[in-house]
């Protein structure tokens, strides 16, 4: 079966993880996907991204979280779907929590965290939220 919402579909594997006590996700390999899930990672709400070379298709390996580590996030949501489109300019990126959260934008020049886009003065498409 293949997912409408790639995107959707790997923070869902993530989130099911997460609640079930696994510190491993596989997946197939995308270059958004794996960004995005470089993005979380820098961020620290991931604890690796790895990608395995494979035949047909690479595999994209994300490790939520460490040996006797907690999990880094409760809460990770898809914003932007294929059906509902959410843009923002700079001025408009939503915040999350307080700032304890972050939103990941696609702009112009890749998928950044809302903190770094506000930095840069990009808007985009906002595409998770995570906290």
């Amino acid at each position: 079966m293949v997912s409408t919402d790639p995107i959707a579909d790997m923070l869902t594997r993530i989130r099911n993880a997460a609640m079930v006590g696994k510190r491993e996700v596989r997946l197939p390999h995308s270059n958004i996907k794996e960004t995005i899930a470089r993005e979380l990672a820098n961020n620290k709400f991931l604890a690796d991204v790895t990608v395995e070379k494979g035949t047909p298709r690479n595999t994209l390996i994300i490790t939520i979280a460490k040996d006797n580590e907690p999990i880094a996030f409760t809460e990770l949501k898809r914003m932007s779907t294929p059906g509902r489109r959410m843009y923002a300019s700079v001025d408009k990126i939503p915040q999350v929590k307080n700032g304890r959260g972050i939103v990941l934008v696609s702009t112009s020049k890749g998928v950044m965290s809302s903190f770094e886009a506000i930095k840069q003065r990009l808007g985009g498409e906002i595409i998770c939220k995570v906290y």
